[in-house]
């Protein structure tokens, strides 16, 4: 079996952030005046936010 290199991350998942309405917060990038933004918006309620912990 292959080693893993030192900067690679093994087992890394993506991990999913739940609002407490109930509905999956997805992130998103737009651009917007020139800039990218990563936004976070919650798919049941519409809800946005500059991260998940916003949705506490």
């Amino acid at each position: 079996m292959a080693e893993l290199s030192k900067n690679a991350r093994g087992g890394a998942g993506t991990e999913k952030f739940y609002c407490p309405c109930g509905g999956e917060i997805k992130m998103k990038t737009i651009f917007t005046n020139g800039k990218l933004r990563n936004i976070a918006k919650c798919e049941q309620c519409s809800k946005v936010g500059r991260r998940p912990r916003d949705f506490r």
